[in-house]
C-alpha cells in the first residue's frame, strides 16, 4: 500500500487520423488498464472531416491498484488541459505540430511518442503553390517543449513489416510506462480478438524499437544520396552537357527522369539543356545558380503539363492500383474494381489534335461559344480489359503530342518564361528570382490551365513588363511581384489579384 497516494492522474492524449486505429489504440490502453486494475477514463474528440483534423483521444489513468485505494475513487477528467498532458501519441508528424501550437505539449512534462511520417492535408494538396507543412518548424519545435521525443517512422517500419501503426504505438508506449505492465498490453490485444497474432507482431516491433535522434530520423539517407549520385552521374555521362551546379543537379536529375516518362529521353534533354543556357545567362550576371535552381523546379513540371494523354499515363501505372489496393486495404486474394471519370471538353480535344485542325476548332468553338457547352462526362471500369485498353490506348499517344496543338502552345508560353528570367537577370538577380518563381502559377489543364496561365499574362502586363521597359524600378517591381504572386495562389477567382494590380500600375 502506498504511503502517499499521486496528487494527480495520468493524463494521455493520442491524435490520430482516420484509418490508423486511434479508436483501437484508445479501447487497448482502457483494457490494459482495467487489466491492471487501475482506474481510467477515456473521451474522444472527433475531427473535421477530409483531413482538416484528426480524432483526439483523451485517458486519465491513475496509477494505484484500486484495491490500493482503501475504497476511495479518484475523480477523473473528460477533457484535456492545456499544459496538463503526460505522454502524447501522434500517429502523424503534422498533428505534432498541432498540439504544441495548442499547449498540449510542454517540457517540464510530456513524453512524445509519434510516427514522422506526413499525410499531407487537403489544404496542403490543394494549395496552388508549394503549401507544404514546413517540418523544420515542427522539428525545432519538439526539441523545445517536449520532456522526452520518441519519434521514428513507425509507419514504414509497420508497412514493411505487414503489421498496423495503431499496435506498434502501443508497444511504444508499454515500454515507456511502468504503472500498466507488458502482460496487460498483450491481455488488451488477445481479448479484443483483432487481427491477434498480426498486432502481438506489431505490438513487439515497438517495444523493442531502437529509436533514433530526431536530427537522425529527418536526415538524409546517406543511401539515397550515394544512389543520387551515380543517377546523376549516369545522366551526365550520356548527355555530356549537364554542366550546373551542384545545388541544382538533384532538381535536374529529377525533371530529367520525370519527363523521360512522360515523353522521351530526347525531350528530356531538352529540358538539361534549356537549363544549362539559362545557368550560362545567370552566371554572366554574377549569379550563384539560385535563380537556375527556382526554374528548373517549375520548368520540369511546365513542361510535363496535364492532358488527356498525361491523365491516361497516370491511370495505367502499376503503382497506382498498388496504392489504391493499400488504401481500401485490398487483401492478395481479393478482387478491386475502380471507376474512373472523365470530363473532357472541345479544349480538351483540341490540345491533342494536330496543330492546325486543333487551333481551328478551338477558334470555331470560341466565336460560336461552344467550349463550355461540351462537356461531355464519361464513367468506365478500368479494371476491365476494354477500360484499361481504352487508357493505354490514350497513353500510347504521347508520340502524336509534339505534333499536336495543346503541346505547340504550351511551349510557346515556356519559351516567353524562360526568356523573361534570362531578360531579368542583368536588371537585377533577385527580381529574375521572382520572375523565375512565377512558374509555379500555371497549373492542370483545361480552364484550370486557362486560369492560372491568365495570371501569370496578368503579372507579365502589369510588372514584368514595366520593369524591361525602364517604367518601373526593378526594386519595387521585385516588391510587387513578391505580393502578388503570393495572392495569386490564395484568390482561386482573380479578385483579389486583379485589384491589387490595378493599384500596382496605377502606383507606376
Amino acid at each position: 500500500m502506498p504511503e502517499k497516494f499521486p496528487d494527480r492522474p495520468i493524463t494521455l492524449m493520442i491524435s490520430a487520423i482516420g484509418g490508423e486505429g486511434g479508436g483501437v489504440l484508445a479501447n487497448w490502453i482502457v483494457a490494459a488498464a482495467r487489466h491492471s486494475e487501475l482506474e481510467v477514463q477515456a473521451t474522444s474528440i472527433p475531427g473535421v472531416a477530409q483531413r482538416t483534423g484528426a480524432t483526439v483521444y483523451y485517458l486519465e489513468i491513475y496509477p494505484v491498484p484500486q484495491n490500493q485505494l482503501q475504497g476511495k475513487r479518484p475523480i477523473l477528467g473528460i477533457y484535456p488541459g492545456i499544459g496538463d498532458i503526460d505522454i502524447m501519441i501522434s500517429s502523424e508528424f503534422a498533428e505534432v505540430g498541432r498540439a504544441i501550437a495548442n499547449g498540449f505539449i510542454t517540457p517540464d512534462r510530456t513524453i512524445l511518442i509519434a510516427s514522422a511520417h506526413r499525410v499531407f492535408a487537403i489544404n496542403e494538396k490543394s494549395d496552388p503553390a508549394d503549401g507544404r507543412m514546413d517540418d523544420t518548424l515542427v522539428i525545432n519545435a519538439v526539441n523545445q517543449r517536449a520532456a522526452k521525443v520518441i519519434v521514428d517512422d513507425l509507419n514504414d517500419l509497420a508497412e514493411k513489416s505487414g503489421v498496423s501503426l495503431n499496435a506498434v504505438l502501443l508497444g511504444v508506449l508499454a515500454g515507456e510506462v511502468d504503472f500498466i505492465s507488458r502482460s496487460s498490453f498483450e491481455a488488451a490485444i488477445q481479448e479484443s480478438g483483432i487481427s491477434t497474432e498480426r498486432n502481438l507482431k506489431g505490438f513487439e516491433l515497438g517495444f523493442s524499437h531502437k529509436f533514433r535522434n530526431l536530427s537522425e530520423v529527418f536526415s538524409e539517407n546517406p543511401k539515397n544520396e550515394k544512389r543520387y549520385a551515380r543517377r546523376i552521374e549516369k545522366v551526365s555521362k550520356n548527355l555530356g552537357c549537364l554542366s550546373l551546379p551542384q545545388s541544382v543537379q538533384s532538381v535536374a536529375m529529377e525533371g530529367f527522369h520525370r519527363l523521360s516518362a512522360y515523353q522521351s529521353k530526347t525531350y528530356a534533354t531538352l529540358y538539361i539543356d534549356r537549363l544549362v543556357d539559362l545557368f550560362r545567362s545567370e552566371q554572366a550576371c554574377g549569379g550563384n545558380g539560385s535563380i537556375t535552381l527556382e526554374t528548373a523546379r517549375h520548368l520540369a513540371v511546365r513542361m510535363s503539363y496535364e492532358d488527356i494523354i498525361r491523365v491516361a499515363q497516370l491511370k495505367i501505372d502499376p503503382a497506382r492500383m498498388v496504392r489504391i489496393r493499400k488504401e481500401v486495404r485490398a487483401g492478395s486474394g481479393e478482387p478491386v474494381e475502380v471507376y474512373d471519370y472523365f470530363k473532357p471538353g472541345l479544349e480538351e480535344l483540341g490540345d491533342i489534335l494536330p496543330r492546325c485542325i486543333g487551333r481551328h476548332l478551338l477558334f470555331l468553338a470560341r466565336k460560336w461559344n461552344l467550349v463550355d457547352k461540351t462537356k461531355l462526362g464519361i464513367r468506365f471500369r478500368s479494371t476491365t480489359i476494354l477500360g484499361f485498353m481504352v487508357l493505354r490506348i490514350l497513353a500510347g499517344m504521347r508520340w502524336l503530342r509534339p505534333k499536336s496543338y495543346g503541346y505547340s502552345r504550351r511551349q510557346e508560353n515556356i519559351l516567353q518564361y524562360l526568356s523573361d528570367v534570362k531578360n531579368a537577370c542583368p536588371i537585377s538577380t533577385d527580381f529574375a528570382w521572382e520572375v523565375a518563381a512565377c512558374g509555379a502559377l500555371e497549373k492542370g489543364y483545361g480552364s484550370t490551365a486557362k486560369r492560372t496561365g491568365g495570371k501569370i499574362g496578368d503579372l507579365r502586363t502589369a510588372i514584368i513588363e514595366p520593369v524591361f521597359e525602364g517604367k518601373m524600378s526593378a526594386v519595387k517591381g521585385c516588391d510587387a511581384l513578391a505580393n502578388a504572386r503570393v495572392v495569386a495562389t490564395k484568390d482561386a477567382d482573380g479578385n483579389r489579384l486583379g485589384e491589387l494590380l490595378r493599384d500596382i500600375v496605377a502606383a507606376s
